[in-house]
């Protein structure tokens, strides 16, 4: 959505301005080298000539951006999804990450010479450990880590925007209507704001999209509805308004900016390819999706703050996008009405490897995830495979514990304990594996 407004305007514009303007906005854009920051350990491409392009609606508050937070001393993101465009650019998906995601962060380097160690954390605590230094480069790399550890997603290329030029394309474009249906006073984003159709721009138009508390049921995900419905409108105003020169000028500028891409993408030329290919997508073949997921309490009832992926349904989001399969939108959200929570699920933990504690080790992973475990204990034989096994009754607990898994699948098994998930652990299952 981020990228929409800036590749629309790309698409209309570029074409027809002077050599003069083309490199004067070419030098705006920031280029990250991320070369030897990812590592070797990473997820392989199913689907070549697709692209996954992380884009981060980032919240520095360094220089202008200062006075939208206290006491953060670090880069922060604000709004984090993936753009995926498929190989034959017929279509295109977006799917948005909710910031209280409870994630593992993998170890990062933090561009002090120091690295973080594997943790649990919200999802957008990535970027700003990689941006410790204050280096995009290495908030990039934790934050396209911690996306491609948890999603399975090979990532491509990175574009980040700032708070500053999200103002500045919304005003170059003599701002966005919005229509609130009740009025939003909201100290934390520097919002009042009444209710009923109105145009917003600079401060407003920041604090409508940021806002979360005074809205609704004040969930990340209800801002996300509202960011997503908000970048549309300015991605279609884009579309009809930008033939003044004046108003094309100033967007560039802002948007170019505010700009910050991995290398191969940081130029007018390789956007202006990016922004084509989107250009020709239907726009009712372009689909916003937000990772399915409920609150964590209902796994951890101590944790009121943070929300859990609703499992088999995000990894069945994830595969289908590795495989450059277009998701269906309804059918996703009617799979995910009814979660089956973590914490309902009982399970039995054999170890099946013959290495001592294995069992042990895995059952301690699925209790921080809020499984139920009811016992641990030793299989009748080693296996290389590890095996979900589950009564009749039971296949959708047996579904959510085997999408945490890496490549495990649930079967039906009339010889396991009743009202028990059995898993036999193999020597395939590393637990450091289980999501």
């Amino acid at each position: 959505m981020w990228s929409a407004g800036v590749c629309s305007a790309l698409v209309l514009g570029i074409a027809g301005v002077g050599a003069w303007l083309y490199q004067d906005l070419n030098g705006n854009i920031q280029g990250a080298d991320l070369d030897n920051k990812l590592g070797g350990n990473r997820p392989v491409n199913l689907s070549p000539g697709s692209k996954n392009i992380l884009v981060v609606g980032s919240d520095s508050r360094d220089g202008d951006n200062a006075e939208y937070g206290k006491g953060l001393t670090t880069m922060q993101s604000d709004t984090l999804m993936v753009l995926h465009i498929p190989a034959n650019r017929e279509w295109a998906t977006v799917v948005s990450f909710p910031r209280d995601s409870w994630v593992e962060i993998p170890a990062c380097d933090k561009g002090d010479g120091t690295k973080s160690a594997p943790h649990h954390f919200k999802i957008n605590e990535a970027f700003a450990i990689g941006g410790t230094s204050g280096e995009v480069a290495e908030a990039a790399a934790c934050t396209i880590r911690t996306v491609e550890a948890n999603t399975g997603l090979r990532i491509d290329h990175f574009m980040s925007v700032d708070f500053q030029g999200f103002k500045g394309m919304v005003n170059a474009l003599g701002g966005i209507s919005v229509c609130p249906e009740q009025a939003i006073h909201d100290e934390k984003a520097h919002l009042d704001l009444e209710a009923g159709c109105q145009t917003v721009r600079d401060e407003e138009a920041l604090g409508y999209v940021r806002a979360r508390y005074s809205i609704g049921d004040g969930s990340d995900t209800g801002r996300i509805g509202r960011q997503q419905e908000f970048m549309q409108a300015l991605a279609e105003k884009a579309q009809s308004k930008l033939t003044s020169p004046n108003a094309l000028y100033g967007f560039l500028q802002s948007a170019t900016k505010s700009l910050s891409t991995d290398e191969d993408l940081a130029g007018v030329k390789p956007l202006y390819g990016l922004a084509s290919e989107l250009k020709g997508i239907p726009g009712d073949r372009l689909t916003f999706l937000t990772v399915p997921n409920y609150p964590r309490e209902a796994d951890v009832p101590t944790d009121k703050a943070n929300l859990v992926w609703q499992y088999p349904q995000a990894a069945d989001l994830f595969t289908s996008l590795a495989k450059d399969e277009e998701v269906d939108k309804k059918q996703l959200q009617v799979d995910a009405k009814n979660p089956v929570h973590a914490s309902s699920v009982r399970v039995q933990v054999l170890n099946g490897t013959g290495i001592s504690g294995r069992a042990a080790a895995v059952a301690e992973k699925l209790r921080e995830a809020g499984f139920a475990v009811v016992g641990t204990g030793n299989a009748p034989e080693t296996t290389r495979a590890t095996t979900v096994s589950h009564p009749q009754g039971l296949d959708a607990e047996a579904e959510v514990l085997a999408a945490r898994l890496p490549d495990a699948r649930a079967e039906q098994d009339t010889g396991v304990a009743a009202d028990v998930v059995t898993l036999v652990a193999g020597a395939d299952l590393d637990p450091e594996d289980i999501r």
